[in-house]
């Protein structure tokens, strides 16, 4: 079982790194290959939709984005971690997962890749910026993985997080719940294959004059 951890913060060893090591340490425990990925401290741009993907098979930005998707391709699950700009999530994390899920539709079949996101604020803005990444998962078929409380962490420095005790509990319980659904899904697939996702409908309201 392997794991894509993506650390979404320009700051390596805050907040969402500190929350996102307690839920590497998890898996790693429970015996998934966890492979951490630092995108929010790169210069990576935004899609500009041009489809070079679809012809070639990977970004017309050669970056990050592509140096990560194989990473993606090979993995049973990807944690995303941000911290909340603005009641969101980190722009340059945005602009990385567009460009990643996007120009990867047609690489691989991401349906039963388990996803999940973890989130880390001061305060408040971290609901909304939980579901701007969960909505990643959602597009692609892919499980989301919950835990005891939303995935998030509180703090304005990692010191900060180490107080924030059911943060870090709930980062625990999100790693455990993760390696479980990782393993049943396999066994799943093992027993029967996975869902057919349809995908021949387009519905496009635009008619020609």
């Amino acid at each position: 079982m392997k794991v894509l951890v993506i650390n979404g913060s320009a700051h390596l060893n805050g907040c969402t790194d500190r929350a996102l090591r307690e839920v590497e340490e998890v898996l790693t425990s429970q015996g998934v290959e966890v492979k951490r990925v630092n995108a929010g401290n790169k210069d990576v741009r935004g899609c500009i939709g041009c489809n070079f993907c679809r012809e070639h098979g990977r970004c017309v930005f050669n970056d990050l984005v592509n140096e990560t998707a194989p990473d993606f391709a090979d993995a049973d699950g990807i944690v995303v971690g941000s911290p909340v700009y603005y009641a969101g999530a980190n722009g340059q994390l945005l602009a990385f997962l567009d460009r990643l899920f996007y120009s990867t539709s047609g690489q691989f079949d991401k349906t039963m890749k388990v996803g999940a996101a973890v989130v880390s604020s001061r305060r408040a803005g971290s609901t909304s910026a939980f579901d701007e990444i969960n909505k990643y998962f959602t597009i692609s078929a892919m499980p989301v993985v919950s835990s005891t409380y939303w995935n998030e962490v509180h703090g304005f420095t990692a010191e900060d997080v180490e107080a924030d005790k059911e943060g870090l509990q709930t980062m625990r319980n999100l790693g455990r719940n993760m390696a479980f659904l990782i393993g049943a899904i396999d066994a799943a697939k093992k027993a029967g294959g996975v869902p057919v996702q349809e995908r021949g409908v387009f519905t496009n309201f635009h008619t020609e004059g």
